[in-house]
């Protein structure tokens, strides 16, 4: 169902402008992949750094690739190479999937990420698993081992940061999946119960930190409820604060950007046509600012970053707890996967809240 009655000029007009951001986006992703390994590395300068490609990277390549229809024409022999660069990350005692690098198992976010990553990728490229997945291995978390403890878990969860603790919570989400139906129930109740509980009546958001902060952690929640289906509560009052946050702040992060959009396409709600072109006129000045010469999007405002997972400490934007730095690339004024691959979903979304199709983009740069 489109989400605009009317459909203006201006509208088509900055669609347009958000499609030319996309000029030399797929010279830069065919530049990516390692035929190696088979995976997709993160930014031009992760070739440098003596490592294979990660994980997130190669996967969100795929989904890229899935979404603008080259996946399937995709050479054999490289979906087979893909398909062994993921089989050959999973541990064959716990059936998690993991980086080289040690400190990335120390991260629980990571971890479930990667998991839900490379069995998506897997599935996607026609392959399985080598071993079996972590419930099926006993290797599950601790705090799902019953009803009673996931609740004691997610009470515990520190929002001081709303992006990194409900980043934490919606973690659970691969987890739970896992379980068989029936015992998935009595988890759902208590994690949705626990949410509208926590969830400021006023603003419609969750957690603390700057407005930005609360629209990435509200954002990683919806896709708690986006993976069992589950419509979003205060919707009309999470609308009011993504608009005014929209205004007022300054978006340093391509999460930033596409978050606040992500929540929209969700919710859906009836945005009022002069809203509308308000709010994609943010968006596409907004993705311009992290546009790079080489022919993307880089994840943070200037450069890309040079780690995963790691806290942004400006602003009151700081972590209870920080996570451990995993080096990815070296920081420069250049494009990466994380960025390039949330700037297609800004524009998927964008596209679907206006009612219209979008228009092929210029592909033949990767085939």
């Amino acid at each position: 169902m489109a989400l605009q009655k009317v459909i203006t000029d201006r509208t088509v007009a900055l669609l347009e402008q958000m499609d030319g951001l996309f000029d030399g986006f797929f010279e830069w992703l065919k530049g990516q992949h390692d035929p190696e390994s088979g995976g997709f590395f993160y930014a031009r300068s992760s070739w440098s750094m003596n490592q294979l490609p990660d994980i997130e990277s190669s996967s969100q390549a795929l989904n890229i690739l899935e979404r603008v229809g080259l996946l399937e024409g995709w050479q054999t022999a490289k979906k087979e190479k893909a398909v062994r660069f993921f089989q050959n990350k999973q541990d064959p005692s716990s059936g998690y999937f993991y980086e080289a690098n040690p400190d990335m198992r120390g991260d629980d976010v990571m971890v479930g990420r990667a998991l839900s990553y490379s069995v998506g990728a897997l599935h996607k490229l026609g392959g399985a698993p080598l071993y079996p997945l972590p419930q099926k291995m006993n290797s599950m978390p601790g705090y799902i081992e019953s009803p009673d403890s996931y609740e004691a878990w997610l009470n515990a969860m520190p929002l001081t940061n709303s992006w990194r603790g409900c980043d934490r919570l919606c973690n659970s989400a691969p987890y739970i999946s896992q379980l068989p139906e029936a015992k998935q129930k009595e988890y759902l109740k208590r994690a949705f119960d626990f949410f509208a509980k926590i969830q400021d009546p006023e603003t419609g958001l969750w957690g603390e930190g700057s407005g930005y902060v609360r629209i990435s952690g509200s954002f990683k929640l919806e896709t708690f409820y986006g993976r069992f289906r589950v419509p979003m509560p205060r919707s009309d009052a999470m609308y009011r604060s993504i608009l005014r946050i929209l205004r007022e702040e300054t978006a340093r992060d391509m999460c930033y950007i596409r978050n606040p959009v992500n929540l929209l396409g969700y919710m859906r709600p009836e945005i009022p046509p002069e809203e509308f072109e308000e709010i994609l006129e943010i968006t596409v000045r907004n993705m311009g600012r992290l546009r790079q010469a080489d022919g993307g999007f880089s994840r943070e405002l200037g450069h890309s970053p040079a780690a995963t997972n790691v806290a942004q400490v400006k602003e009151g934007e700081y972590y209870s707890e920080m996570p451990k730095a995993v080096p990815i690339g070296l920081g420069l004024a250049e494009s990466d996967m994380n960025a390039g691959t949330q700037a297609l979903l800004i524009r998927s979304f964008c596209y679907d809240m206006a009612g219209l199709v979008p228009p092929e983009l210029d592909t033949s740069a990767f085939k």
